[in-house]
């Protein structure tokens, strides 16, 4: 399995991951209203190459819809995942940013999200982000040897569920390692004890994608973004983990 990574493409992982949260960090840093989603991503390439990385995203194919066109998807308020920055796309007061990045670093890949409220926003907002922070914080506290995929997502589905929120169903969390997506799948809903059992040396990306309102999701005219299909506020955080002497360890560990 090409998530299994020996101790040398673990501690390569963790280079990885360093690299990709300091450029993460470095594009939430300049969030503010007025600034374009471009100005954001030009920010978190120039920060990957200058480390000696490569941004995972880019040019990255899907099958129907082509080449994604950036280095870091940037989703906005109902965005779910997967929104394409522009000098169009402008920040607002109140949004809610969501930026998904990759990164590849001498062939190991890593991958993070986190979504951030501009200026004042609503309670309701504030209290979608704060869930969302703790189901990926409660999921990864999942992810040890002998545990399964269903124990990650049992955990999302009934933390954000107990709080009146929405699960997305259609989009998983994933392998990572060699390639940016690799099996297993990560649901972030299930049952305890379904899926795939946990073994040491694997790297995982986590990533709960929590909505206010139906979890059901749409794909926009543009091809790749994924709205909420109500128009609900959405959040979405992620980390990449690798499994040593059977427990987490996070190797993306800043934003979140």
């Amino acid at each position: 399995m090409n998530n299994i990574l020996s101790k040398e493409e673990l501690q390569l992982t963790k280079a990885s991951g360093k690299i990709l949260n300091s450029s993460l960090a470095a594009a939430v840093a300049i969030i503010k209203p007025g600034v374009s989603t471009f100005d954001i991503d030009k920010v978190a390439e120039d920060t990957i190459l200058s480390q000696g990385a490569v941004p995972s995203f880019k040019n990255y194919f899907v099958e129907g819809a082509g080449h994604y066109p950036a280095t870091i998807c940037i989703s906005i308020n109902h965005e779910v995942v997967h929104g394409i920055p522009s000098k169009s796309k402008i920040i607002k007061e109140g949004d809610l940013v969501s930026l998904d990045l990759g990164a590849s670093y001498k062939g190991l890949f890593t991958d993070m999200a986190v979504t951030v409220g501009v200026g004042k926003i609503s309670d309701e907002a504030q209290s979608l982000l704060d869930t969302t922070r703790e189901c990926l914080r409660e999921a990864i506290k999942e992810a040890k040897t002998g545990n399964t995929m269903g124990d990650i997502g049992h955990t999302v589905q009934r933390l954000a569920e107990s709080r009146g929120f929405g699960v997305v169903r259609d989009l998983v969390g994933h392998g990572i390692g060699r390639k940016p997506h690799l099996p297993p799948q990560i649901p972030n809903y299930g049952s305890r004890g379904e899926g795939q059992r946990i073994v040491e040396g694997m790297a995982l990306a986590i990533e709960p994608m929590i909505t206010l309102g139906d979890y059901k999701i749409k794909l926009d005219k543009d091809g790749w973004t994924i709205t909420t299909i109500d128009n609900s506020l959405a959040a979405h955080f992620e980390h990449t983990v690798v499994i040593e002497d059977g427990f987490p360890v996070i190797v993306t560990d800043i934003c979140s």
